[in-house]
């Protein structure tokens, strides 16, 4: 076991950038490339009917790339062996099309038969639609209105939102108060994906009183407002919505650092007036196109964002947890992320003005919009690292250490960019169909949250701590697992619960503790690994896969946390590791095992299926002693 330790940190060692970080692509479904051949025909319309944009060979190749991902059935997933997705099917469709296929193609034969058996176009998601409507493609009216106006709104209205939707919809806000019309080339239309006889109108409740039919009368209200509303208000909105917009382009790779909001970005400043020579203009179109991958041989596909500080953060701590890393690789590592501090008030200041800035983002700029659970990662990776300059290291990690704490929201957790962001009302508007309107708090952050604050000597007796404590108590779920929001999905949420109790000082003896160690091995696969289905976030429950390096990993690293170092379950994960690691010291990974947003969004973090695997193995060894694991 010890070589195969050692080859897994070689491996990662040699993934390490000059600069100190680790940056490994982080890929998604054939949305993003659906997307970007939407965007060019915004950005460059049809002329005399014909659509030959420029970037046509990429559009080309983003076709090549959605199609080879195409199901037997004729459509689209939103992860890897999952069952077709009527939303990404749709925006296949459109995409394969626009760059040229024909209707008649067998192909898109089976894709228009797929989407027709599955409700139609009018089945699909509202941002779907929205984006069709842009092109007259879907019946604006029967879309989510996004007034610009939700800028005026008193008491912090748009920062009730997530980070994420709240970038989204005020630039998607300033599209659609321009209510543009973009042509589309001679003769396209989608008319073949309406299902005949289904209304493209909002479906409502049964029940005339739930927040849903409330949100469709409000929407009735705003498209009369769109309408005839005083001008002055609407002019008023714009600019407060178009400087909310700039100013978060600063100091950042793009608006929010996500692919979506970056798309409408640049859609918004089009329609402001900003010509395609404006820096803003063509810095937000470089920043987007810097998320694509070409290799020049036919294959392109896009990032939805870049990720170095997480896999930089979970590298130097799976480095610093394990035997043989040298000290000079952590130097540079703690040396970069210290760097990318975050020295500004960013969205999250506007619930707690007198907090100092501290803590870290995910990407490599993105200073409006740090995040707890990047922050906790740092700091334990920070925890295992000496930068060249450890006075700065230690009052940066100081700052981080208040900021984290005061981002703790009222029921003891923690979430990801905002604090007390829980507004479930919110949540039945008719363009929160993402899944992602709110930004709770929830256990896999909370533990890791734990893990760092005992890193840094804050244990049980601390107020914080403790409160952190009963939430993940709170939490549990009847079956004795953690719902994970950030990783696929109760194996995720356990293990990073578990570890942040026992960071805490909780008893491995204690009830919900053991429940959870049951839970674990009761799901293990016969091959002696674990893996979990992104359909779980659909079933609400564990749902079973095959066996994952990253999942059987998290597996292990909760048991161990739960006190489990002798059953048959835990040294059947350690050899199911051991069995399966590559020469090179890596592990094989095809599953996502990330998410964005659960039922809708879900990430590869292609060095998941190195870091986590490297950690659980020198967990393992450092608990159970040399003996035990030379026998395996």
């Amino acid at each position: 076991m010890q070589a195969a330790t050692q080859k897994a940190v070689e491996n990662l060692l040699a993934q390490q950038d000059s600069s100190g970080s680790w940056c490994a692509q982080l890929t998604a479904d054939t949305t993003l490339e659906s997307d970007y051949v939407l965007l060019q025909l915004w950005m460059y319309p049809p002329e005399n009917g014909v659509w030959n944009p420029p970037t046509m060979p990429l559009v080309e190749k983003a076709a090549q790339s959605i199609l080879a991902r195409q199901l037997p059935d004729g459509g689209f997933n939103i992860y890897p062996q999952g069952p077709t997705e009527l939303s990404a099917t749709v925006k296949a469709y459109f995409a394969l099309k626009l760059a040229g296929i024909s209707p008649q193609d067998r192909w898109l034969e089976r894709t228009r038969d797929c989407i027709l058996a599955r409700g139609g176009i009018q089945a699909a998601n509202s941002y779907v639609k929205i984006n069709l409507s842009l092109f007259d493609l879907y019946p604006r009216q029967y879309c989510p209105t996004i007034p610009p106006e939700i800028m005026l709104l008193p008491g912090g209205f748009i920062y009730q939102m997530s980070s994420w939707t709240r970038a989204i919809v005020i630039a998607l806000s300033i599209v659609h108060a321009h209510n543009p019309r973009r042509p589309v080339p001679a003769g396209f239309s989608l008319q073949e994906l309406f299902l005949p006889g289904v209304s493209p109108e909002f479906k409502r409740d049964e029940d005339w009183l739930t927040w849903r039919n409330a949100f469709l009368w409000i929407d009735r209200v705003l498209k009369l407002w769109e309408r005839s509303g005083p001008r002055k208000i609407r002019q008023k909105a714009l600019r407060e919505a178009e400087r909310w917009m700039l100013e978060r382009l600063e100091h950042s790779d793009g608006l929010g650092a996500i692919y979506p909001p970056m798309m409408y970005a640049i859609m918004a400043l089009d329609v402001l007036g900003y010509p395609e020579e404006h820096p803003k203009r063509q810095e937000a179109v470089g920043q987007f196109n810097a998320l694509m991958v070409d290799d020049g041989r036919g294959s392109l596909f896009f990032q939805p964002c870049f990720s170095p500080i997480w896999d930089t953060g979970i590298a130097a701590y799976a480095l610093g947890e394990s035997i043989g890393a040298p000290p000079s690789a952590l130097r540079r590592a703690a040396d970069w992320l210290l760097e990318k501090e975050v020295r500004v008030k960013g969205d999250w200041s506007v619930k707690l003005p007198g907090t100092e800035p501290g803590g870290w983002a995910f990407e490599f700029n993105n200073e409006p919009y740090p995040d707890v659970d990047d922050t906790a990662m740092v700091l334990l990776g920070l925890s295992h690292a000496q930068a060249s300059d450890r006075q700065a290291q230690r009052a940066a990690e100081q700052r981080a250490l208040n900021w984290t704490l005061d981002m703790q929201s009222k029921d003891g957790g923690w979430a990801a960019f905002d604090k007390d962001n829980n507004w479930q009302f919110l949540s039945h508007v008719p363009f929160a169909d993402h899944n992602a309107m709110l930004d709770p708090t929830c256990p896999d952050i909370t533990g890791r949250v734990l893990e760092a604050l005992s890193a840094y000597g804050l244990k049980r007796n601390d107020p914080a701590v403790a409160r952190a404590v009963d939430y993940l108590v709170r939490m549990q779920q009847a079956d004795g697992s953690w719902y994970g929001r950030w990783g696929v999905a109760y194996i995720y949420g356990t293990c990073f619960a578990l570890r942040g109790l026992r960071a805490a000082g909780e008893s491995d003896r204690e009830a919900h503790v053991l429940r959870a160690g049951e839970w674990l091995r009761s799901i293990q696969n016969a091959d002696g690994g674990w893996g979990e289905s992104c359909a779980s976030y659909d079933n609400g429950t564990f749902t079973a896969a095959p066996s994952t390096p990253s999942q059987t990993a998290w597996a292990v690293l909760g048991l161990m946390a739960g006190g489990d170092t002798t059953s048959r379950s835990l040294h059947q994960g350690i050899e199911r590791l051991l069995e399966t690691q590559r020469p090179d010291g890596s592990w094989d990974e095809e599953l996502a095992t990330g998410t964005g947003f659960p039922k809708v969004f879900y990430l590869t973090y292609h060095l998941y299926r190195l870091y986590f695997p490297l950690l659980a193995l020198s967990e393992f060894a450092r608990i159970t002693g040399s003996q035990s694991t030379e026998r395996l």
